[in-house]
């Protein structure tokens, strides 16, 4: 199978390559495959040298794998990186654990990383015990398999690779240029783990925005018009906010759901059965980006409730854009966006009590939407976010 092609779009070369979880280029472990593909990186070395490009942004290096980085820094090519999520510290990409709750990240030795792989991976007897493994055991047999020090079993070859996987992929980060940190939370990981606080540059995204600062909201519509806008798969949280909204008084509000139906199918079934309860839950489906200022006009708040530490959602930028007020789960990411009181409300992640709270102050408090609304903070463009990147470039070259 050709595992590449170039293309153009819009008139940019594109160059693609076509990942697959199976052996190829001489690599069987999966996991590797996931963060140093070495077809990728050879691909990356043609496809620099047919380009020529003056410098390198990744915003992604999931399934091509650190050592693109390598061979753009080989080249002697400036190289930078944005990390959309997790992915530099976490092979599952989001901090969480087998069960949903958030992950503070990979113990010394990848121990729980180890442990996640199999519950996930491993079907029956076999995944039922790795969940139920100590984590010593788990972080012992990691350290013993990097180290080379136990004998051939199964998954060895995938269990070695976990336990290497941070140490290699930071190394390659701290070869970088610039690394450009779009939140402090993001900022404070990447440090922990091991890379150069002098290389991280802060800079939030931006987004697309009206040329001009939405009005204020007035009062809100009764019934109350709560929204949520995103991917809907567990991670999301979508189905803790169906809870909340069936615990509000019948008729005082309506939720409307938007996002992808098709993605994760069995999650779209349980998000249905828990919204049966209730009439006024409307699936939506995806709409276009350009479409944004009107859906968020048509609801009065945003709700926005994540199980995982995010990386700042893009749609708080456009609600606050629009002014519409936020209730969002109480994560790092988020909070730097969502200032409780001020410009939203904030609640303990996946307590479904707690956003019911913060929904039924907006319903029962005179005056609150509209003060959320007045607080409300107008993002960063993209064109400022690209002067940005544009000034970060500079500066190197400057140097």
């Amino acid at each position: 199978m050709d595992r590449f092609n170039v293309y153009e779009y819009e008139r940019i070369p594109v160059y693609r390559f076509l990942h697959s979880y199976m052996p190829m280029a001489g690599q069987d472990s999966k996991v590797e495959l996931s963060f140093d593909n070495h077809l990728a990186a050879d691909f990356f070395k043609k496809a620099l040298a047919e380009y020529r490009p003056d410098l390198v942004h990744f915003f992604h290096l999931n399934r091509l794998g650190c050592g693109l980085v390598e061979q753009a820094v080989n080249e002697s090519l400036p190289a930078y990186y944005t990390p959309t999520d997790f992915w530099a510290i976490c092979p599952t990409a989001q901090l969480v654990l087998c069960d949903g709750r958030p992950c503070s990240g990979p113990s010394m030795y990848a121990g729980n990383c180890v442990k996640h792989f199999a519950a996930n991976t491993q079907k029956g007897v076999i995944g039922t015990l790795a969940r139920w493994l100590p984590l010593v055991a788990s972080e012992w047999l990691a350290k013993l398999t990097k180290a080379e020090r136990m004998p051939p079993y199964p998954h060895r070859m995938e269990v070695q690779a976990i336990a290497c996987r941070l140490s290699r992929t930071v190394a390659q980060l701290n070869r970088l240029s610039n690394i450009v940190s779009p939140n402090k939370f993001m900022t404070s990981k990447l440090v922990q783990y091991g890379v150069r606080p002098e290389l991280i540059t802060q800079s939030a995204f931006g987004v697309d925005v009206p040329g001009h600062a939405a009005p204020q909201r007035s009062a809100i519509r009764n019934p109350l018009r709560i929204g949520y806008i995103g991917t809907l798969a567990p991670h999301k949280g979508c189905h803790i906010l169906i809870e909340a909204f069936n615990a509000l008084p019948s008729g005082s509000a309506i939720l409307k759901i938007y996002g992808n139906m098709q993605d994760f199918p069995e999650y779209i079934l349980e998000l249905r059965r828990f919204a049966s309860r209730q009439e006024n839950i409307e699936f939506c489906g995806v709409f276009h980006n350009s479409k944004i200022a009107e859906v968020m006009a048509d609801i009065d708040v945003l709700v926005v409730p994540s199980l995982w530490f995010e990386n700042t959602p893009l749609v708080l930028y456009s609600a606050q854009a629009a002014r519409c007020p936020v209730i969002a789960s109480d994560f790092p990411g988020i909070s730097e966006v969502v200032k409780d009181q001020i410009n939203g409300l904030l609640f303990e992640p996946g307590n479904s009590k707690a956003l019911e709270t913060q929904l039924r102050r907006l319903l029962g408090e005179a005056g609150l939407a509209e003060q959320l609304s007045a607080n409300a903070q107008h993002p960063k463009s993209i064109a400022e976010y690209v002067d940005e990147l544009l000034l970060i470039w500079q500066k190197k070259k400057i140097g």
